[in-house]
């Protein structure tokens, strides 16, 4: 989440930058997250420049390892070939020079283990660079995104109006957007709610389900936590799960004991024949 907030940032300031009206009103932390902003690109500034440094030890060293893989096989050959003529001439230094060329297998065989490593280390780190360079295009695909889309309270506001219109393909497009651009604030919590209920509806019980389930989760203390509990019992009902659906309400009458939901959810348990408090 807070790449996520450091893109809203962003966004703000351009938006302030092309003359945009100050819809959405100054923001107190603005200054601390303007602060973080700087710090996160020095840091990734900093980060890609120890990557190529290290990038270009590791290359060098690869080089220099190969380069010396490269001499002591010529050494070895040259060293084999003496043996094959000392052989032939019956010569007296025949074990003297199997001697060496062991030594030079075995030095050659430690060098390749040591590349072998090199090579590893040079390949993880070239994968990290590829997935740093990935996370700088996603940030600078968020913040261009954000910047293009509209103040929060427009977007909302668009929302409700096609909601109650009856628009629900806009309403649904316009509450999913405000997700994505503006997922921290409270507006977000109800956009979950509005969610919810257009997928009840039009009876995609399950689907609705889960958007109540995330005004519960994410915004349990949000204006809308009351009314998505019902509506979660409601839509698992529908679902045939009774048993946890009846749990939803029964939770929501202990938890709002004197809220209009709470009313609702009485009378939705009276209908199913069951208590209202599991006793």
């Amino acid at each position: 989440m807070k790449l996520h907030r450091i893109s809203v940032v962003i966004a703000v300031l351009l938006a302030f930058a092309l003359g945009i009206a100050p819809a959405w009103g100054v923001n107190k932390d603005m200054v601390q997250l303007q602060t973080q902003v700087q710090q996160l690109q020095e840091q990734m500034t900093a980060m890609q420049r120890a990557f190529d440094e290290r990038m270009g030890v590791m290359k060098n060293l690869v080089e220099q390892d190969t380069d010396a893989v490269n001499k002591v096989a010529a050494a070895l050959n040259s060293l084999q070939v003496t043996l094959q003529k000392q052989q032939s001439e019956g010569g007296t230094k025949t074990d003297a020079l199997s001697g060496q060329i062991q030594a030079l297998n075995d030095t050659m065989d430690e060098i390749k283990v040591r590349l072998a490593k090199v090579t590893k280390q040079l390949e993880d780190m070239q994968s990290a660079q590829q997935s740093l360079a990935a996370q700088q295009t996603q940030q600078q695909q968020q913040a261009q995104a954000i910047a293009s889309a509209p103040p929060p309270d427009v977007l909302y506001n668009n929302g409700l109006r096609d909601y109650n219109g009856g628009k629900n393909d806009l309403a649904t497009q316009e509450f999913s957007d405000y997700i994505k651009f503006y997922p921290n604030t409270d507006l977000a919590g109800n956009s979950y709610y509005y969610l919810g209920e257009i997928q009840f509806r039009a009876a995609n019980y399950q689907q609705a389900a889960q958007n109540y389930d995330q005004v519960l989760q994410n915004f349990p203390s949000g204006n809308k936590a009351a009314s998505a509990q019902l509506k979660k019992g409601f839509a698992l009902i529908e679902l045939g799960k009774q048993d946890e659906g009846v749990s939803e309400l029964r939770h929501l009458i202990q938890r709002y004991p004197h809220a209009p939901e709470a009313l609702q959810a009485r009378e939705r348990l009276r209908k199913l024949g069951v208590s209202t408090t599991g006793r």
